[in-house]
């Protein structure tokens, strides 16, 4: 009966928050690594992350373009509503595909340093918040040129960032230990995110689709999206979108404790 207990992922719970917590202490290894990981893929580039902003902006303009014809908007009111939908939604994307490699791609120093295992998902989060802010560029030449009245209500979007991507830490760490032990997780999330891309309203209205709402409403990235866009875009999220994105949170992080309580310690004998 001890035996049994010793497994339970309930008595591994206090170590798994603790590894959470030091990993958040430890700022400054994450954010040097984050840093370094932009630096490195960037290296002897003139532009630097900037291609990413560039060809970021080639998409948005050809994508709003196109569609903005084929459902009849117009480009001044569509161009920042896809220009942000694909922004955030590659942040999304790229989070939940990257989680999956969180652990195996630190699969060295996981094995040569004892270091709290969610530093590697704080440098995973904190890399593609990098990339984020420098795609927000569009927005904010969207803002000057198109004159988008946001005001103060987009600041609601740093709360919607905020529940984002504490809903990324949590699918890092169940996702990462996951692929650790699975290596088929990584192209299955990849292939989900592709497919998710065309039924979350990223560059189409749910409105503008007839009988095919339920694409938006029961799609969990709609609503990760929408606190997000909808403040940038100086709407204010209705109730229903927050408390969906935060019982979503809070499935999340009950379940990447339990998970991680179970699995931590075997994942640097599966990277």
């Amino acid at each position: 009966m001890a035996s049994g207990a010793s497994r339970s992922p309930w008595a591994g719970m206090p170590s798994a928050i603790r590894d959470f917590a030091e990993g958040l202490r430890r700022w400054e290894l994450w954010i040097t690594l984050g840093w370094h990981d932009i630096r490195q893929r960037y290296r002897r580039s003139t532009v630097g992350p900037f291609w990413l902003t560039i060809s970021m902006g080639a998409m948005v303009g050809g994508l709003a373009y196109l569609y903005a014809g084929l459902f009849g908007q117009s480009i001044d009111k569509y161009l920042p509503y896809v220009a942000i939908g694909i922004i955030v939604f590659n942040f999304i994307s790229n989070t939940a595909s990257e989680a999956c490699n969180a652990f195996i791609s630190s699969s060295q120093m996981i094995l040569q340093t004892k270091a709290p295992l969610s530093i590697y998902v704080y440098q995973m989060l904190w890399r593609n918040l990098l990339i984020l802010a420098h795609n927000m560029v569009i927005y904010f030449i969207l803002l000057i040129f198109l004159k988008v009245e946001a005001g103060l209500v987009s600041l609601l979007s740093l709360l919607g960032l905020a529940l984002v991507v504490l809903m990324g830490f949590w699918s890092g760490i169940i996702l990462g230990t996951l692929s650790a032990r699975f290596r088929d997780v990584p192209p299955i999330v990849t292939s989900i995110m592709q497919v998710a891309f065309f039924l979350t309203p990223v560059f189409w209205i749910p409105g503008s689709l007839q009988g095919r709402e339920v694409f938006a409403n029961l799609n969990p990235f709609f609503y990760l999206l929408e606190v997000i866009r909808m403040p940038l875009l100086g709407q204010v999220p209705p109730v229903g979108m927050w408390l969906a994105v935060i019982g979503m949170n809070c499935v999340g992080g009950l379940t990447a404790i339990l998970f991680f309580a179970r699995f931590r310690a075997r994942v640097a004998y599966w990277v």
